[in-house]
């Protein structure tokens, strides 16, 4: 199971990603553990400087922007 960390100050692009992120990985099947990081520290420990940031097992993929679901879905497929 992939953990998943989206990283906002929960704005709107930043829950955008979040649901996308979960409605992806529910058409595909895929169990996800899926958590919301809003702690400004915390966000910047992992080095994203732009909203939303996307952690998938430790590994920053995505800052900044709503990304597209050809790009969530290659996340998953990995």
């Amino acid at each position: 199971m992939k953990q998943i960390k989206v990283l906002g100050t929960g704005c709107r692009n930043c829950e955008t990603t979040a649901k996308l992120i979960q409605e992806t990985a529910a058409a595909k099947g895929l169990s996800i553990e899926l958590e919301k990081v809003t702690d400004m520290a915390a966000i910047l420990g992992y080095g994203v400087m732009s909203t939303p940031g996307v952690v998938i097992d430790g590994q920053v993929v995505h800052a900044g922007g709503v990304p597209d679901r050809k790009k969530v879905e290659g996340w998953l497929a990995g």
